[in-house]
């Protein structure tokens, strides 16, 4: 177990490396770009394999404490350690990672983007999923810095590279966003760790923020949850992801939403509400407020976009869903209850299935149509895809009533008890606030009905003998392996939630305790 999970974090580094070096004669296959894309695939799935494995071996019964640790001295002046463990909140986020990785690897080995070199694309993947993976391993501040840092390098040249239009210019807002935010965050670790003078995150999450003033406390939090906000992203700190998916790769979305986005709300989780509750509590109801304020937003936007007449692109309107989706998020977390934290760690598992998906399915049509614009893919009657390419229609209504939250699907759990745990706060913060905050978010969940309603009118529905486009490809092979896990995975936490909510409920209640439950 200690070793698996040092495997899955050093292994698409030195993935990385060996996909630069010259491909072995007997591996070439019919190219030297076949043997590197499926050199990625190789590395992605024995990845995956050993994330599966450490799951596996995860001990169910003990979900709160961490297990597969490796704790060796790293910097001893500073007191900087080489310390990972997975417990019942990163075991999740570590499968669904790999998982994702594997996926797009996969993908792409079939549909790789156009852009430079296939070595520097699988380099470039390997390393973003050290970073990922790195991120929710890790148990010091600094490293945590580090590895959540990682990943900026890679995810800017696959927008940069191997994007569409305006990808320069969204690739640069995309890296100075983030690194912006990072320099304020990394300002808030440091502060932490030469108070408690330690950056050890299990000993700073079991003393509860004891040994650290409330005034050290609120400077942390609004430091740190500022470079956490623009990763997450939180309204009004969103303004690169648009820009972002657009410009992106399909697989550079994929990854973008299913797994980047997933890291500032976890910093919140693993570092905020358990090492500074004091300021957490005060900062709570200004989160709850913006969390809610993202969540109409978002939708008001996606109506905007998917209205007729107003061009709007398919991945720019998913990538505003995610506005909205990780506002409640970030709504569960504001309520500082187990119930609200249990249904923001759901909802991040589930938007990493259902939007990693939509993205995929979108870029597909794009690739089929040459346009993800909404008006050009509707025409005058619709893009008929039931009628054209019924599977691929059924998997477009499959994903977006999924992330609508339809009962049954893995996207109904964390949206209904993030609005629970709003309903009914921790105690000490304002309840007809977080009232008033349920009632925006529910409200929130009929618009994103209503959006991604007409989205699947307008692009499943019409007459398919219209138009100039008469034949459109239905699923390939390649595309139903690649989808079909994530289908499945959504369908599974839906009708199951207690698979997910029985690791993470253990581990929530010990963390919001201060490690003393």
């Amino acid at each position: 177990m200690q070793f698996l999970l040092a495997f899955l974090v050093a292994a698409p580094l030195l993935g990385a490396v060996a996909a630069l070096l010259p491909a072995p004669p007997g591996l070439k296959g019919r190219s030297p770009e076949q043997a590197v894309l499926r050199h990625g695939v190789t590395v992605t799935g024995v990845i995956l394999a050993a994330a599966v494995a450490l799951a596996l071996g995860f001990d169910h019964d003990a979900p709160a404490r961490f297990q597969a640790t490796t704790d060796i001295s790293w910097i001893p002046a500073l007191d900087v350690r080489i310390h990972l463990g997975v417990d019942g909140i990163s075991l999740p986020l570590l499968v669904m990672t790999a998982l994702l990785f594997f996926l797009c690897a996969l993908y792409s080995y079939f549909k790789l983007p156009a852009g430079p070199s296939p070595k520097a694309f699988v380099a470039l993947l390997l390393v973003l999923e050290s970073g990922t993976l790195a991120t929710f391993a890790v148990l010091d501040l600094l490293l945590f810095f580090l590895a959540f840092e990682m990943v900026l390098i890679p995810m800017y040249f696959l927008i940069a590279r191997w994007g569409g239009a305006q990808r320069q210019a969204a690739a640069w807002k995309f890296i100075l966003y983030t690194l912006l935010g990072s320099v304020v965050m990394l300002l808030g670790l440091l502060l932490i760790g030469v108070t408690a003078d330690t950056f050890d995150m299990v000993a700073l999450a079991t003393d509860n923020g004891r040994e650290l003033s409330r005034t050290t406390q609120l400077l942390a939090v609004l430091a740190i949850g500022l470079g956490l906000a623009v990763k997450t992203p939180m309204w009004p700190l969103h303004t690169w992801l648009p820009d972002a998916h657009t410009a992106a790769p399909t697989v550079g979305s994929v990854l973008l939403a299913g797994v980047l986005l997933k890291m500032g709300t976890y910093g919140f989780v693993r570092i905020l509400l358990p090492v500074t509750p004091d300021g957490m509590a005060a900062f709570a109801p200004y989160l709850g407020a913006f969390a809610v304020v993202g969540i109409v937003y978002g939708s008001l936007a996606c109506l905007a976009l998917a209205r007729k007449g107003n061009k709007g692109d398919l991945k720019r309107l998913i990538a505003y869903s995610s506005v909205g989706h990780m506002g409640f998020v970030l709504l569960g977390i504001a309520s500082m209850t187990p119930t609200g934290v249990n249904g923001a760690l759901f909802a991040n598992i589930a938007h990493g299935l259902i939007t990693g998906l939509l993205f995929f399915l979108v870029g597909a049509l794009k690739d089929r149509y040459g346009t993800a614009d909404l008006d050009t893919l509707a025409g005058a009657t619709g893009a008929a895809l039931y009628g054209r390419a019924p599977r691929f229609g059924a998997l477009l209504a499959f994903a977006a009533v999924a992330s609508l939250g339809l009962p049954g699907l893995a996207g109904f759990w964390g949206e209904m008890l993030a609005l629970f745990g709003a309903f009914d706060p921790a105690g000490g913060l304002p309840r007809p606030a977080f009232l008033t905050y349920t009632a925006v978010g529910a409200f929130g969940t009929l618009l994103t009905a209503a959006y991604l309603l007409v989205v699947v009118r307008r692009v499943c529905m019409g007459d398919p003998k219209a138009g100039p486009e008469l034949t459109v490809a239905d699923v390939h092979r390649y595309e139903f392996a690649a989808w079909t896990p994530l289908v499945a995975l959504t369908v599974l936490a839906g009708l199951w939630p207690a698979l997910l909510l029985g690791l993470t409920d253990p581990a929530v209640q010990q963390l919001l305790a201060g490690g003393t439950s």
